[in-house]
C-alpha cells in the first residue's frame, strides 16, 4: 500500500514492517538501501508523526481456539448509541466497534469459539437496552486481509 504523503523510502520501510514488525533497523536498511542509523531516524520520525501508531503482535484466532469470525450490524436508538458501544467494548469477544453512516447502527466484529458461543452472545445482545435489531453474519473465507492496517 502506498501512502501519498510519504516518500518512497518511508513507504518501503512501512511495507517491510507491515510484513514483519520484528525486523531490525539493520535488516530494514539492507532492504531499502539505507544505513541502520538512517532507518532508525526514519522509523522514529514515522512514530513521532503518529504514522506508526504502535508495534504489536497479531494472533491467529483459529490457532488460538476462536473458530468463528462474526460480523454484527447492530441497530440502536440514537440516544443510546454511545452507551451500547461502551457496553460492547467491555466484552472480550469484540474486536472492533464502528459507527457507520446511514442511520443509528454499529458495525461490530467478534471472535467466537463456536456456533453455541454465537447463539449465547446473540441472546445477551437481546438484553442490552438501546439495541433495536441485530443482523449477524459469519466469515466463510478471507480472500485478502492486511493485518497491519487497522481502520
Amino acid at each position: 500500500m502506498k501512502f501519498k504523503h510519504l516518500d518512497e523510502k518511508d513507504n518501503m520501510i512501512l511495507d517491510h514492517l507491515l510484513d514483519n514488525g520484528r525486523l531490525s533497523h539493520a535488516e530494514l536498511g539492507r532492504f531499502v538501501n539505507l544505513t541502520r542509523a538512517a532507518v532508525r531516524e526514519r522509523v522514529n520520525g514515522l512514530m513521532e508523526q503518529g504514522i506508526i501508531d504502535k508495534f504489536t503482535v497479531i494472533v491467529n484466532p483459529l490457532k488460538a481456539g476462536k473458530s468463528m469470525s462474526v460480523y454484527f450490524l447492530i441497530e440502536v436508538e440514537w440516544n443510546l448509541l454511545e452507551t451500547v458501544a461502551e457496553t460492547l467494548l467491555a466484552d472480550d469477544e469484540i474486536t472492533s466497534v464502528y459507527q457507520m453512516s446511514g442511520g443509528p447502527h454499529l458495525h461490530v466484529h467478534a471472535l467466537m469459539d463456536d456456533q453455541e458461543h454465537v447463539e449465547k452472545y446473540l441472546r445477551k445482545l437481546q438484553m442490552v437496552e438501546g439495541i433495536t435489531n441485530v443482523h449477524s453474519e459469519f466469515l466463510i473465507r478471507r480472500f485478502k486481509e492486511r493485518e497491519g492496517i487497522q481502520i
